[in-house]
This record gives structure tokens, sequence and C-alpha cells, in this order.
């Protein structure tokens, strides 16, 4: 039995398993076309929203503030989404926030159809889209034990239809974007927020865990913290998890663009950062394949082909070989993350899985930005040479760091799983 030992049927499965199929059970089906469908309009957005301002007459200033609005209100709102949403119900949360950017979407479709002469207008609904993701991220991933009896496997599925849409996402932005107004793109994506609010909806799940009745928000906060600290695996990791976004992640596609894009032209490089979504692709499938007793180390193994992508630029490989080594690499990332959210979403009790998930969330990617804000400072102090051996390295101690952590490294799956 895992740490919690609150592997119950009503707590974690969904009405239509556990005598349904491991993974394509309807709830999962109907999980997924709303998963599926709320990412392409997520991933739509920055492209739409770059080219509609620069096409409006706006700067490339203007582009950075109104991203920037909506990654701020979510790095301060996810916790407090985990914390609602163990209240009230992630699905509830979920079909709230898919209801709040399909009329933020609708609104910047006005706005680019008028023509965008006040930038704060764009940037209050950017916030407001950034405050919708907070409230729905932690739901995402809890909902996966109540709609799927596998839940890895159902984990793996998950990453790989993540990486088409991240590929799909932009691309489809961009030829919308090219042939007709960006506010068309705004109402493609309110439709697709309008279809993964119906699918939640329709959604059959047993009765949820509930947060003790009489708890205040700030009470409910610190409880998930005090789960959140009581588990050496779980914290341990996030620990790492910020060393590794802040000097291996954050810096390696900024510094790698600038090397890259020079050498080889944008095309290859565009190749390039496609093989990355190739391998998480494959990553995905291998996880619904490979179930390893002790998920987190056999996750670390995988992680130590990261090395390789930053490691060949600096050697000077050329373009065939650097997009074997971002497949490899995509592999390698997305095979741990499906080993680490399968560990999570397994090992925490689901009346505080979405608030635990949510510090996960916000541990995982405070450091993002710095890293990648420190990034072009260091290239011109040290050369893009030595940055880029950095972060290859910094890649190899994160995941010698896992492999020797011994609470990390010998937890075990969960039976079923």
């Amino acid at each position: 039995m895992t740490q919690s030992g609150l592997q119950q049927p009503p707590l974690f499965g969904p009405a239509d398993v556990p005598f349904g199929p491991a993974i394509w059970s309807r709830n999962f089906r109907l999980y997924f076309g709303a998963r599926s469908a709320g990412l392409l309009g997520h991933t739509m957005l920055p492209v739409a929203v770059s080219a509609g301002l620069i096409g409006s007459g706006h700067g490339l200033g203007s582009v950075g503030l109104a991203l920037g609005s909506m990654t701020a209100p979510f790095a301060g709102l996810v916790l407090f989404g985990g914390v609602l949403s163990d209240r009230f119900t992630a699905r509830r949360m979920m079909i709230g926030a898919d209801l709040a950017n399909l009329v933020t979407r609708i609104l910047m479709a006005v706005l680019f159809f008028q023509g965008v002469d006040r930038l704060w207008q764009l940037c209050a609904l950017m916030a407001v889209a950034g405050a919708a993701a907070a409230m729905f991220q932690p739901g995402a991933a809890s909902t996966v034990p109540l709609v799927a009896r596998d839940v890895q496997a159902a984990n793996g599925v998950l990453r790989a239809a993540e990486a088409v849409t991240a590929l799909l996402g932009p691309a489809l932005a961009g030829l919308l974007v090219g042939a007709a107004a960006t506010g068309w793109v705004m109402v493609i994506a309110a439709a697709t927020y309008g279809i993964s609010a119906c699918g939640l909806f329709a959604l059959r799940l047993g009765p949820a865990p509930a947060t003790p009745a009489g708890d205040s928000l700030w009470g409910n906060l610190v409880a998930g913290w005090h789960e959140f600290r009581s588990r050496s695996w779980l914290w341990g990791t996030i620990v790492v998890w910020m060393f590794y976004t802040l000097f291996a992640t954050g810096p390696l596609l900024p510094v790698a663009a600038g090397v890259l894009v020079p050498a080889y032209g944008s095309a290859s490089f565009g190749l390039i950062t496609c093989a990355l979504a190739l391998g998480t692709v494959c990553g995905g499938l291998l996880a619904v394949r490979l179930k390893p007793v002790r998920p987190l180390a056999a996750g670390a193994l995988a992680l130590l082909v990261y090395p390789l992508y930053p490691f060949g630029i600096v050697l000077g490989w050329g373009v065939p070989a650097l997009v074997v080594a971002q497949v490899l690499v995509g592999t390698g990332v997305t095979f741990w993350g499906v080993m680490w959210a399968t560990s999570v979403q397994t090992q925490v009790p689901g009346e505080v899985l979405n608030r635990v998930h949510a510090y996960d969330v916000a541990g995982s990617v405070c450091m993002l930005p710095v890293g990648s804000a420190l990034a072009g400072p260091a290239a011109a102090a040290f050369g893009p040479g030595a940055v880029l051996a950095a972060v290859g390295t910094a890649g190899l101690m994160v995941a010698g760091a896992l492999l020797t952590t011994r609470p990390i490294r010998e937890l075990r799956r969960v039976p079923g799983s």
C-alpha cells in the first residue's frame, strides 16, 4: 500500500471503472477530447496575440507586456487554484475556467476586429486568461485517476496529445493569421474552450474527496503545504527541479537559438525544435508500455539523455545529429514527466491532491523565467558555448541528484497504477 493508504475505488475510481477499459473508458475519452481541445486553444494564443499586435502597429515591447500579463497571474494564483479545486471539486473549477477562457477569447476577438487601440484592455483580458489557467491546472492532474484505471498509461497518452497540440496550435494560428484576421483565430479558440467545457460537464465521476468542513481558505492552503512537506520524495524532487529549470531548461532555448539560427538558419532550427515534440510523443507512448517498479528512479535514468542536445551544439554537431538528440531528449524528459505525474497522483490522498499538485506546479515553474532571463547576460559574459556546457552539466547533476536521493530513488509504484 502507498504512503497515503487511500487507494480506495470511491475516491480514485471513475463511475465506469474498475470494470471498464483500463484507459479508453467513456470518461477518459471525454476527458481526452476536452483536454486536447483546451490545449489547442491555449497554444494558439501566443502566436495569435503576437501577430495581431504587430499587425496593429504595436512593437515587440507591447507583445512582451501582453504575454507577461498572462504569466504573472498564473504564477501568483495557482496555489489558490489548488485550494479551490479541493473545496469545490476540480471539475467545477475546470469548467468555470474554460467558460472564463471562452469569454476572454470572444472579447479578444472583438478587440482585434476593432484594432487594439488601448493595450491595457488586451493585457487585462490576458490576465484573466492567466488566472483561469491557474484555476484549471491543479484539477487537470487530479482528474486523471478519476477517469482511468491505468493512471500511468493515461498520463502517457495525454503527454503525447500535448505534444501534438503544441505543434498544431501555433502552426494553425500562424496559418489563420496569415489568411484571416486575428479575431477569427480568437473565435476558433473560444470554440475549443466550449468543447472542453462540454466534455468535462459530460463526465460521470464518483464522489470526489472533500476537504474538512469549516476550514478557512488559508487553513486549506497550510494543510496542503503540510501534506507537501511531509513527503520527502515530493519536496526533494521539486527542490532538484528548481535547480533544473534555473540552470538547464531556462537558459537552453534562447542560447541554443542564438547559436543555431545564425549557423543553420531559422528553418533548420524549427526542424530541430519539432524533433523535440516528436520525442515527446515517443516518450508518452513508451510510458504506456513500460512500468518500472521504481518509477522515479527509472525516470531519472531517462533524464540522462538531456545533455545530448546542449553538448551536441557545443561539439558542432550537424542538423541531423541534433534532430536525433532532440528526439532522445524529448523521449527521456517526457518519460520522466509521466513517472512523476503518476507518482504524485497515486501516492497523495485524493482530498489534498489538488493543493499538493498546485505546490508541485508552482515549484516546478517558478525558476524557469529567471533562467531564461539570465541566459542572455550569461552568454554575453562567458560565451554561448560555456553556457551550453553548463546547461548539459546541470542536466547530469539533476539526474544524479534524483538517483542518489534515497526517498526518490526507492519510491515504489502503487500496484495497478
